[in-house]
């Protein structure tokens, strides 16, 4: 499981001409299932996220998680996380989950975020055509794996 982390002002997502969802400060989540993916991974990496001090305290130092200053949390399927590269110039999505494991996966993810950070967790669709902007603060963006565990 692969995450892109984002430490936004705000952000948003829009099906369809539509905006789906919106928050303003806190964390936009771009999460990337492959087939080998498990509860195990799900645990450890929203606990990663719940605690990840990636906010500033009163002396601009980041000492404080997203739990901390209670920051909003939108969470966007990305299967192009997992792209292998290696080989010629187009991508392959080999590694990645085909929906059948991805989507309940995807949603397990969700709610145990919401566990773990004790806040709502906004979604995008999963799979469908989304068009994501953000406000990167910082700009913080971090790229987390949970086979690595780094």
């Amino acid at each position: 499981m692969r995450v892109v982390i984002q430490r936004v002002s705000k952000s948003s997502v829009i099906i369809e001409q539509t905006e789906h969802a919106a928050i303003n400060a806190g964390l936009l989540i771009l999460l990337g299932i492959e087939e080998s993916d498990s509860e195990e991974d799900i645990a450890w990496l929203c606990g990663k996220i719940a605690r990840l001090r990636i906010f500033d305290d009163e002396n601009d130092v980041m000492n404080l998680s997203v739990t901390d200053v209670k920051g909003e949390i939108l969470l966007i399927s990305q299967f192009t996380l997992h792209a292998s590269t290696k080989k010629g110039n187009r991508p392959s999505w080999i590694k990645a989950a085909r929906p059948e494991t991805a989507i309940p996966l995807y949603e397990k993810f969700s709610r145990m975020l919401e566990a773990e950070t004790g806040g709502v967790v906004k979604t995008g669709i999963f799979g469908a055509m989304m068009q994501v902007s953000l406000v990167n603060d910082g700009p913080v963006t971090l790229f987390i794996d949970s086979k690595n565990k780094e």
